[in-house]
């Protein structure tokens, strides 16, 4: 496979790949993902952006035979997927430099082996001049390493983004011509990776707004030909007022916890709040996390099994703690045979995020009249919460 161009001088160099179905042995991949690299030539200056995963070397490497020359490699991110290879491009062109932040120094040092005087780092807006083009390097610490940076290409308005803006998604088209294609995995991506950096990304979007676009060409996924698309889906995800929106992560033993989500499924919806049930034991963890991103309110309902929360239910927790949405409530429903130790498990849990903890609904057997009742009560609170929110 050919180096497939751009534009005049500007050509994308990555790999497709269309089978892996799990990154970072966590993240479910439903639609394969792609590895982006880009090489940008000037008059006097040829530079790689980013390089690939080191599966698909040979891929990369013929690629790279098209380019008698690459003066200088740009590492807007030290994570292996984008950086595992760029020992073997300094090896492939021994006259060219590493370029990246101060704070991706010691990280190419420990993870690549680079040899020191291969690196040159460079400063927040400092430009590159390749001679008729012009590279602006704009940090952005923590999206999602501390080392982040992306690199805009002045005179053609495009931005480099790296895995900001990416979307997991191997597709045979390079630009993003099908908007609608995109969304759920792009969504997706800022869910599972980039949502845990929500403030951060708030805050600096502001920089990205002040530039002037025709493309935005992140590491993973298609390139934006209508950077507006991306950026003002990331405005809505950011933003701190979640939907009219539960989010139930759910499991049951013996049906009993089943019964108690059921019934304040129908309660909630009879009140026009949104419901999204997750039964934990077939859910995709991808598509839980894409709930997240809009979900006021977070229940979780377990069992209780050797007096402590179901090893399922304990994963979902763990994942909320990690990603850290935007909801502004939690709260905990379920059954127990003799003893139970899940509510104080949750709570010592969630110690990333200041939900508002709702009264929890324990219950001893099976499901009463008067539990259901406690069920009802707890619809009723998160109904008024809602709505103090400002959330209808």
């Amino acid at each position: 496979m050919a180096a497939k161009k751009l534009f005049d001088g500007i050509f994308w160099v990555g790999a497709e790949d269309w089978d892996r179905r799990l990154f970072d042995s966590l993240i479910p991949l439903p639609d394969g993902t792609s590895y982006n690299a880009y090489i940008v030539q000037g008059r006097e200056l040829t530079v790689l952006i980013d390089a690939v995963d080191p599966s698909k070397k040979d891929i990369f490497e013929n690629h790279l035979k098209e380019f008698p020359r690459i003066d200088l490699i740009i590492a807007n991110h030290l994570e292996q997927d984008h950086s595992g290879l760029i020992p073997c491009v300094l090896d492939r062109f021994p006259g060219s430099r590493l370029l990246a932040t101060p704070a991706a120094r010691d990280l190419i040092l420990t993870h690549l082996h680079v040899a020191p005087d291969r690196i040159r780092t460079v400063a927040d807006g400092e430009r590159l001049d390749l001679g008729g083009r012009t590279i602006r390097f704009i940090h952005f610490p923590w999206v999602h390493w501390p080392e982040t940076m992306l690199s805009y290409l002045e005179e053609d308005k495009i931005l480099f983004s790296c895995d900001l803006f990416g979307s997991h998604l191997a597709s045979s088209e390079l630009m993003a011509e099908d908007e609608n294609r995109l969304d759920e995995p792009a969504k997706r991506y800022f869910a599972e990776i980039m949502m845990p950096f929500r403030k951060i990304i708030q805050k600096n979007l502001l920089v990205i707004e002040g530039l002037e676009l025709n493309f935005i060409a992140p590491s993973h996924g298609p390139i934006h030909s209508r950077p507006a698309f991306i950026i003002d889906a990331y405005k809505k995800w950011v933003a701190d007022r979640p939907e009219n929106s539960v989010l139930i992560a759910w499991v049951s033993m013996h049906d009993s916890t089943a019964k108690m989500v059921n019934y304040l499924t129908e309660e909630l919806a009879s009140k026009g709040i949104k419901v999204m049930p997750f039964d934990l034991t077939v859910a995709d963890l991808g598509h839980l996390a894409m709930s997240l991103v809009e979900a006021a309110t977070i229940i979780v309902a377990s069992p209780t099994i050797l007096t402590g929360l179901h090893p399922l239910a304990a994963e979902a927790i763990f994942l909320v703690n990690a990603l850290r949405p935007k909801a502004l409530f939690a709260g905990f429903i379920g059954s127990y045979g003799w003893k139970s130790r899940a509510l104080g498990q949750l709570q010592s849990m969630l110690d990333s995020v200041k939900f508002e903890l709702l009264t929890p609904v324990q219950i001893k057997g099976a499901p009463r009249p008067e539990d259901l009742l406690l069920l009802s009560k707890l619809a009723a609170d998160i109904y008024q919460k809602h709505q103090a929110a400002g959330l209808f």
